[in-house]
């Protein structure tokens, strides 16, 4: 494998201590922050809720958006995919729909990968669900197909292709190896090498969750100096119960493995009023994709609450690292 080592180091490869979340939003509240939101809003999926969505992306020449849709009161969903027309967003007539949950997008080789969690009787737990990340792959949406699942018990899988064209892959083991959840990273030549056993041997990142928390990759960005931009989400427990899940994102040198500060990018007090699955949901933004614009801003679309789908407009956040 040939990598790039002729560019800078991340600026900031010296890791400090690693942060809580709410140390981390207590920084992100002391910085003046600027934000658009708005609401995404759907038709077409009768009473149910969409959120989770991915960022819009183009197949067949038109903008889509693949999106969680599922009933307020249960875990069993569908991921749709959804144009726009006027000011709200459709089902795309003929469009496959997947029994997943929470999709994400990339493309890799000319192809467009979708992948999404599937949950299933947990074999062990009665009434239980465990849960797999799948992948499918085809030139457009309509010629998607399945190739390849994650260790079961694991979402939060992404891919992205880097500039030597192998395949970065971040993963995120749960229990013994990565706690509540811990972010890993490991290269492969090629999709055939997309395997449960190289998923799971994926080193971790150190240093970036306090043992309480947990976090995970949601979209990688392939940036310009052939570092990864890693959108992702950072997240804890109350000791009532509620859960808090905050936007935030670091850059990842795949030669060295090297890292950066994880930061939060936003917060559920930039976004607008809206609904909430359960109450222990109400402090939940699940980063669902990354627009990044030629004027330095950047389009963070997000699943808000469990409930419904935003976005906001916030300073692009891998612009440093391109610096």
């Amino acid at each position: 494998m040939v990598i790039e080592r002729s560019r800078k180091p991340l600026k900031t490869l010296t890791k400090r201590s690693v942060k809580t979340c709410e140390e981390l939003l207590r920084e992100f509240a002391d910085e003046e922050q600027a934000a658009t939101p708005e609401i995404i809003r759907y038709t077409g999926v009768g009473k149910r809720d969409v959120y989770n969505i991915t960022a819009p992306f183009e197949d067949d020449g038109e903008l889509v958006i693949a999106g969680r849709v599922e009933e307020r009161d249960s875990e069993h969903s569908n991921v749709y995919f959804f144009v726009k027309r006027g000011d709200e967003w459709i089902p795309r007539e003929g469009a496959p729909v997947f029994e997943l949950q929470d999709p994400f997008i990339t493309r890799i080789k000319g192809e467009l990968i979708v992948g999404g969690v599937q949950i299933f009787p947990h074999p062990t737990v009665q009434d239980a669900l465990g849960w797999r990340t799948v992948f499918l792959k085809g030139k457009t949406i309509s010629e998607l197909k399945e190739f390849a699942k994650g260790p079961d018990g694991m979402k939060d899988i992404r891919l992205v292709e880097l500039k030597d064209g192998s395949i970065g892959v971040l993963t995120r083991p749960q229990g013994e190896k990565g706690g509540r959840g811990k972010i890993g990273f490991t290269n492969i030549e090629s999709m055939d090498e997309l395997s449960i056993e190289r998923i799971e041997e994926a080193p971790l990142l150190k240093g970036q969750f306090v043992e309480e928390e947990w976090g995970g990759a949601n979209e990688a960005h392939l940036l310009s100096n052939g570092l990864i931009g890693v959108l992702g989400h950072i997240a804890s427990f109350e000791d009532a119960g509620d859960r808090h899940y905050y936007p935030m994102a670091f850059a990842l040198d795949p030669a060295a493995g090297a890292i950066s500060d994880i930061k939060l990018i936003a917060a559920r007090k930039l976004f607008l009023q809206g609904p909430a699955k359960r109450p222990d949901l109400v402090d939940v933004v699940f980063s669902g994709g990354l627009v990044r614009k030629e004027d330095g801003t950047a389009d963070l679309y997000a699943g808000i609450s469990d409930a419904g789908a935003q976005k906001i407009t916030i300073p692009d956040p891998f612009l440093e690292y391109e610096a």
